[in-house]
């Protein structure tokens, strides 16, 4: 980014989900973050303190709602009391991965709308806008009643694999019905084609039976999806497109969850390589080869500071 003179009345903070991705963002920026202590008392509950004056300042704060899920949340809104009792003059959460997003209506009787819950929980906090990445359902944005910056990581994604070598020979793929747009929009940066995977399952307790939509045959795959959480999806979907004549698949999303089985099944499949962004910060044991994950510090740094300069934010969504 090129060098701006620096608000004394901004503020970034970062909480624990992502430290190293909050980093980034403001060595971007060219700042250095805001001055807190996220501690615990001796039975789990969150105590924060807020080391600095913040009266009357635009606070931004770092924090993804990823694993484990209800401890980040909760340190949000804690942060977001503190400086709503401190006289912030706005309060603007960065939540660069939005969890409980799944729960974004009711798919059977009885079923919670959780996402519409912690927009409800966000804005009674105090928070004022809401930055997100690639929202699992976009109409969550719907759910507040507060502005809601909704950025995209395809142009990113596209980016490197046009650096790549990736061209109109790729095939792009979306492995369910629900991730048509997302993967259309991939497709049009890197001027590709799509295919749809269409799973059935004929009868309870029989696998799944796997079509392909569009002409993926001797053609490089490109799959592409929000998030990866237990993999199974998106490996099933790979090696269906090899069974189905694909001379390679390549795998990429914005949301590394990757829980439970994620990793063995990845290391397993015939994905030959998965691109993931840093939204949510990979494990140890999470950092296999065949996993390549790209920073979101530029995109965020640039959206942030457009926010505060009260600039469009159309630029950042083209490649």
């Amino acid at each position: 980014m090129a060098e701006q003179k620096i608000d004394p009345k901004f503020k970034l903070f970062a909480l624990n989900s992502n430290i190293p991705l909050a980093e980034k963002i403001a060595d971007k920026m060219g700042i250095e973050l805001g001055k807190a202590n996220v501690n615990h008392f001796s039975d789990g509950e969150i105590q924060i303190q807020i080391e600095e004056s913040i009266r009357g300042d635009d606070v931004y704060i770092i924090q993804s709602t990823s694993g484990p899920v209800n401890d980040n949340l909760m340190e949000l809104l804690i942060m977001a009391d503190a400086l709503k009792r401190a006289s912030a003059r706005t309060i603007n959460v960065v939540i660069p991965y939005y969890g409980y997003a799944r729960q974004d209506r009711k798919a059977q009787s009885r079923e919670p709308i959780t996402a519409k819950l912690v927009a409800d929980i966000l804005q009674t906090a105090g928070v004022n806008r809401v930055v997100s990445l690639d929202l699992h359902a976009a109409q969550i944005q719907g759910f507040f009643n507060i502005p809601v910056d909704h950025l995209m990581a395809a142009p990113l994604l596209a980016d490197f694999f046009l650096k790549e070598g990736f061209d109109s020979n790729t095939v792009v793929v979306s492995p369910d019905h629900g991730g048509v747009v997302r993967a259309r929009k991939l497709a049009e940066h890197l001027k590709a084609p799509i295919a749809i995977i269409d799973k059935r399952r004929p009868k309870a307790n029989v696998a799944k039976v796997m079509n392909i939509i569009g002409d993926i045959k001797g053609k490089t795959c490109l799959m592409v999806d929000d998030m990866i959480d237990t993999a199974g999806t998106i490996t099933l979907g790979a090696q269906a497109l090899i069974d189905a004549g694909a001379k390679e698949v390549y795998a990429c999303c914005t949301h590394p969850v990757l829980s439970g089985p994620a990793i063995e099944r990845i290391e397993k499949s015939p994905i030959k390589q998965l691109v993931v962004t840093d939204s949510i910060q990979l494990k140890p044991e999470q950092r296999i080869s065949k996993i390549n994950q790209i920073t979101i510090a530029e995109l965020m740094a640039n959206a942030i500071t457009r926010i505060h300069q009260n600039k469009p934010l159309s630029p950042l969504f083209k490649a």
